[in-house]
């Protein structure tokens, strides 16, 4: 893929296939904020029947299992729907073959003086992700068959996948990463160090088979209930959530730009790939790019939040009017008297004209590796900015995650109805276009 290729023109949702009776089947479980919320509540105000899977938990002894009676009610009365109580748990970093270690297992003797030395089995790990990938495979299995009584021919079904992570739970990678996305000075570390290592290589895999490899399982385990459905009359769609970058108001004009280092980078590329290649085969998934915001998992990377400042400038230019002065107003609020949102906004130019900044807006090499003067200058800005706060807890970058999740539902929800490609950009225009029109 040599550039981006963006949603500029809003669904229109009275042209919206998905109707009462329809299904939204949510593969992946709902913790938390993050972007899973919009596409739920969107299914459930068309009125669609809301079904949902668990990852499942593990005991004490790491064997997974499904939930409890509790646990069953609790994820269920978060979802606003049935849950399908098989554990589809992705990665493989807990598999082994009978009496062996897992992955992690084999990671517990790794310190922060000799996790570059340590070398893995690399013909035991081969054994674990077969393990793995079959085990998830048979869940999915188990999943359909169960979905296939629930749905009835003739409906219309979403498929939202939205599984992403696979950091095998090693102590030595906290302090690692630590290190890479939030170190500076004698604390930075290269995350090209990390990829470069076996400990790295296995976590890249480890990404592949949690945040891709699950969509294409899911593509593949619900071909026959699609067969079905589309012979008699209803049509199937699919979803993921991808990150590759988002155009922001730059200099006035909206320009590519990305969070460096992001270690899921590759797979995520990857995850396009499989909505490609069942694109080409007439099934329509898409895998929509999404902006950067704040959520539980990306809190970690210190600075990915500074794209989102921009949003403000798009919100005026989309023609926000007065609802657009009261997010302006709203974030003001939250700052300390002495410092002005134009200042916040002033550092968020400054670091975006920056040549250290600029020389990381290059689309065909992504995901790039970090560099001290890039640490030292996003970390360096995003902590003035955080600092600038009444309050750490109550950020601007807080309200603007919120406004960019609330655009982000019905413009995946209602652009899939009537898809225009397997890989689409939600950019800072069309997300302040979508806000501006729920609030005209």
């Amino acid at each position: 893929m040599q550039s981006p290729t963006p949603l500029r023109s809003l669904p229109q949702p009275n042209l919206n296939l998905f109707r009462p009776g329809d299904v939204f089947v949510l593969f992946g479980e709902l913790f938390g904020r993050g972007y899973a919320n919009g596409l739920v509540n969107e299914a459930r105000k068309a009125g669609m029947e809301i079904l949902g899977i668990t990852v499942g938990r593990r005991d004490d002894d790491q064997k997974l299992r499904p939930l409890t009676d509790e646990e069953l009610a609790m994820a269920e009365a978060n979802l606003g729907g049935k849950i399908l109580n098989v554990p589809l748990m992705a990665g493989f970093d807990l598999d082994a073959p009978p009496g062996g270690p897992t992955p992690t297992d084999l990671l517990g003797s790794m310190t922060l003086k000799n996790w570059t030395e340590v070398k893995l089995d690399w013909a035991h790990i081969d054994q674990c992700r077969a393990i793995g990938v079959q085990r998830f495979k048979d869940g999915v299995a188990e999943v359909m068959a169960q979905l296939d009584g629930r749905i009835a021919d003739g409906r219309n079904v979403f498929f939202a996948h939205t599984m992403a992570g696979g950091i095998p739970k090693a102590k030595v990678f906290l302090a690692i990463a630590n290190r890479i996305y939030k170190g500076r000075g004698e604390r930075f570390m290269a995350s090209s160090q990390l990829l470069e290592s076996d400990l790295g290589k296995l976590i890249l895999q480890n990404f592949d088979e949690v945040t891709a490899n699950t969509f294409q399982h899911l593509i593949e385990g619900s071909a026959a209930i699609r067969a079905r459905l589309e012979a008699s009359g209803g049509q199937v769609r699919y979803s993921a959530y991808g990150y590759h970058g988002t155009e922001i108001l730059i200099e006035d004009r909206y320009q590519w730009q990305t969070y460096t280092s992001y270690t899921q980078g590759k797979a995520k590329m990857r995850l396009e790939r499989i909505a490609q290649a069942a694109w080409a085969q007439g099934i329509r998934a898409t895998v929509y790019n999404c902006p950067e915001i704040r959520t539980n998992s990306s809190d970690i990377f210190v600075g990915v939040e500074l794209p989102l400042f921009a949003l403000l400038l798009a919100l005026k230019k989309e023609d926000g009017g007065a609802w657009a002065a009261a997010q302006w107003q709203a974030c003001r609020d939250l700052l300390q008297e002495e410092h002005s949102l134009e200042g916040v906004l002033q550092k968020i130019t400054e670091f975006n004209a920056s040549d250290v900044a600029e020389s990381f807006r290059d689309f065909a090499a992504w995901p790039m590796s970090n560099t001290p003067e890039l640490a030292d200058t996003m970390i360096g800005t995003s902590d003035a900015i955080t600092q600038m706060h009444k309050d750490r807890k109550a950020l601007i970058t807080d309200h603007l995650s919120a406004l960019v999740l609330e655009a982000v539902g019905p413009l995946m929800f209602h652009e899939s109805a009537r898809p225009s490609g397997a890989v689409l950009w939600l950019n800072h225009d069309v997300i302040a276009r979508q806000l501006n029109q729920l609030h005209a």
